[in-house]
């Protein structure tokens, strides 16, 4: 992992203080690469302002994604068909504050709350209120389970979806790193240029937007003493 955690940062660093500076801002509220976990909240009021229905199967008809993200699923869905004949279903994208408190309230109900964090985002927490994360599965059997990921949709979806700017947020090898358990169906919209680093490196997102902050120390430090 060092070495590819190396080979990332010398990479944004030969691309120099503009781009460095272009995908940092990228990190702020509002961006493609905005940071959400336990330690990175978004406060309750936050809702996207662009937010659209993807024109894809749902399994709802209430489910929306921000614009951009909404058009890459689209084209992810449409490819996934066209390619392999595999029909694919989005089954949940934009929630608000208070639906995931409900969801996470609801979890901790079943299993406890220890046993719910691991499963299920606080609400403030989830990547869902950006409107940038898509829970899909298959068509013929859309439930979200760890059985997606063994099917040939999904291991379709995990090796393609960085073409249309999705990563696979949540690995069963990076489960103490994000906090989560292995959810194969959760893919979250980052933009191609990104996903496809992040996909050839196969690294978590926390470690991307990490290089990607001591880049921009670096080269600002570089400047300052030329």
């Amino acid at each position: 992992m060092l070495i590819k955690l190396i080979s990332l940062l010398l990479t944004l660093l030969s691309l120099g203080q503009g781009a460095v500076d272009r995908y940092v801002s990228e990190m702020s509220l509002g961006g493609n690469l905005f940071l959400v976990n336990r330690e990175y909240s978004i406060g309750k009021d936050y809702v996207p302002n662009d937010l659209v229905k993807p024109q894809v199967d749902c399994l709802y008809s209430d489910i929306t994604l921000r614009a951009e993200a909404a058009k890459a699923l689209e084209q992810l869905f449409q490819a996934a068909q066209d390619e392999m004949g595999y029909r694919l279903i989005a089954v949940s994208g934009y929630r608000s504050y208070g639906k995931q408190r409900d969801i996470h309230q609801n979890k901790i109900n079943l299993v406890g709350k220890k046993n719910a964090l691991r499963v299920s985002a606080p609400p403030g927490c989830s990547e869902h209120q950006l409107g940038l994360a898509m829970d899909i599965g298959r068509k013929k059997s859309p439930g979200l389970n760890a059985s997606f990921g063994d099917s040939l949709e999904g291991q379709w979806v995990a090796e393609n979806c960085h073409r249309f700017g999705f990563i696979i947020r949540y690995k069963a090898e990076w489960e103490e790193i994000t906090g989560y358990q292995y959810e194969p169906w959760h893919i979250r919209y980052v933009g191609v240029e990104h996903a496809e680093r992040i996909y050839a490196l196969d690294i978590p997102f926390e470690y991307y937007i990490q290089q990607l902050r001591q880049a921009q120390y670096a080269l600002k430090d570089e400047e300052r003493t030329k």
